[in-house]
């Protein structure tokens, strides 16, 4: 029984990470809309994407938080901001500095000791 609830856990995990991961996405679609014409077909794509990756991903949230408690799975969303710096990196070549990992960590940190407290 506990190696099921083990495997169980893992992949509600797995679900929450990919689906940050395909979260931050929104946010590379909203830029590449962004750099689009205002209306244009490439910003009608980019714009329906991201709104499209958001529904999604707000459906799996909800999903994750009927098994997972709210605290737990709000301490995993900093990821979103690593997949940000690396999709920013590899697709804008945008630089990452030791100023945004800093940022992030200490972003991290204070959601994990708001998280502790609660408990």
């Amino acid at each position: 029984m506990k190696k099921n609830k083990k495997r169980s856990l893992l992949l509600i995990f797995l679900v929450l990470h990919v689906s940050l991961m395909f979260s931050s996405l929104s946010g590379v679609c909203s830029k590449l809309a962004a750099n689009a014409g205002f209306l244009s077909p490439g910003w009608a794509f980019f714009y329906g994407l991201s709104l499209f990756i958001m529904f999604a991903y707000a459906i799996v949230w909800q999903q994750v938080l009927k098994r997972l408690p709210l605290s737990v799975a709000y301490a995993n969303k900093p990821v979103s901001l690593a997949w940000g710096m690396i999709w920013g990196a590899l697709i804008f070549r945008e630089t990452i500095t030791w100023n945004m990992i800093l940022g992030a960590l200490i972003i991290f940190a204070g959601i994990c000791i708001v998280v502790s407290a609660d408990e």
